[in-house]
């Protein structure tokens, strides 16, 4: 992917708890020409809202500025990872089909990991740090 003067997507979004992971993951992703805009939330809850935003206003919003990945954490006080795919599949299928569910996750724990597999929502599970490769990977 380096090289690459346009992006492979337009946006994408973060979710975790921890601003640096979101402050490095956010670098890779411009670098490498993943996405072009990095929505970044370090909680659950205000990302939950920005899409429940996008959700209600989607046919007036332009596609390219619903994010194509979500990369979740799992371990975020108060609203974690899985009770964040719990909302999230309340909102409107047409806002969910254009959007892929990535857990990136410091997680060691193989539960977490069979626990993730069982939401159709999740497309790709991996632990941190995102890589380059990982990218490459979606």
């Amino acid at each position: 992917m380096k090289g690459k003067t346009n992006p492979k997507y337009h946006t994408v979004m973060l979710i975790d708890d921890n601003e640096i992971d979101n402050f490095i993951d956010e670098k890779l992703i411009k670098a490498f020409g993943f996405a072009e805009i990095v929505y970044v939330h370090s909680s659950a809850q205000s990302a939950l809202e920005a899409l429940k935003d996008m959700a209600s206003v989607q046919t007036d919003l332009p596609e390219k500025l619903i994010p194509k990945y979500v990369f979740l954490d799992i371990n975020m006080p108060f609203l974690d990872g899985f009770n964040f795919l719990d909302q999230y599949d309340l909102l409107p299928a047409n806002l969910k089909e254009t959007i892929k569910i990535v857990m990136l996750t410091s997680s060691v724990n193989p539960v977490d990991s069979e626990r993730a597999g069982q939401y159709a929502l999740v497309h790709k599970y991996f632990q941190k740090p995102l890589t380059e490769n990982m990218l490459l990977q979606l």
